[in-house]
């Protein structure tokens, strides 16, 4: 029995390391092809690898149909959430599988909120859960938040070849989500390095980051120190300018005393005159 393969769908999930293709193709070999591989009409949606065996061999297996699909969408999420549960996947493919999840369910909500409400089917806008926040996120994948942000900036600004490198388990989630703040070529170089190389950028990307804020804080005085006192803007004297008006003041009282006391001597030497003037 010929099937039709879609290559996209195929590629969708990250194919069996070489061990686990080798495991299944020894078990099958041993004790058959148990489990049925689930068609949409002619179009093979599980079971690729099996499939492979079993034509390489020649040995039979059986298949069973699937009238949930009504679209390809509906296909990969059946496929998401049959693979998210399997336990050899790792933190990184369940993180973006649950990511791929949010993406299509986010798609599906959007164009059914829009239709006209006579054509819109409330059971079909809520059959899939919202994966809005990271916490629904983490828990639809069973990884940590933290692991959720990390794993989507890696998504973003990783290169091609750290996200092999993490796909693959040389280094982990948390350092290629540092490898991924540095320039591309350096991420590029770094990975062509290998295992220790990729370290190392992890750890220069982290100080790098550290180092930012440091910088930042140690600046902070001496920019206070360069730049000129500020002018008071609303009548308040500063420390100079009171002491300039003390000095100021001092100076103007000094003069009067000055001045009184000769109003002093002046009063009396015109009483003086008025006791030796003749009657």
């Amino acid at each position: 029995m010929d099937l039709v393969v879609n290559e996209e769908l195929k590629a969708y999930i990250d194919p069996l390391t070489a061990d686990e293709h080798d495991a299944l193709e020894r078990s099958i070999l041993a004790e058959g092809c148990r489990d049925a591989l689930v068609l949409w009409g002619d179009m093979l949606v599980d079971g690729h690898n099996r499939y492979g065996i079993c034509r390489k061999h020649g040995l039979p297996f059986q298949t069973v149909q699937s009238t949930r699909f009504q679209s390809l969408e509906d296909v990969h999420l059946w496929m998401i959430d049959q693979h998210l549960g399997r336990r050899s996947l790792s933190d990184y493919q369940r993180g973006v599988l649950a990511l791929r999840k949010r993406e299509i369910v986010s798609g599906q909500r959007a164009r059914r909120a829009a239709e006209p409400a006579e054509a819109a089917s409330p059971a079909a806008v809520a059959a899939a859960p919202a994966l809005d926040t990271r916490e629904a996120l983490a828990k639809a994948a069973r990884i940590s938040s933290n692991q959720v942000a990390m794993i989507e900036k890696i998504r973003q600004q990783a290169a091609p070849e750290v996200v092999e490198a993490v796909k693959a388990g040389t280094i982990s989630i948390n350092a290629a989500a540092a490898v991924a703040s540095l320039p591309a070529e350096e991420q590029v170089a770094a990975a062509a390095a290998g295992k220790d190389e990729l370290k190392q950028a992890a750890k220069r990307a982290r100080e790098s980051r550290r180092k930012v804020p440091a910088e930042e804080s140690a600046a902070a005085p001496q920019a206070q120190q360069e730049s000129p006192p500020a002018q008071p803007h609303d009548g308040t004297d500063t420390v100079d300018s009171l002491r300039q008006r003390v000095t100021a003041l001092t100076a103007e009282n000094a003069a009067l005393k000055l001045k009184i006391a000769d109003l002093h001597a002046q009063l009396r030497a015109h009483a003086g005159e008025a006791d030796t003037a003749p009657f």
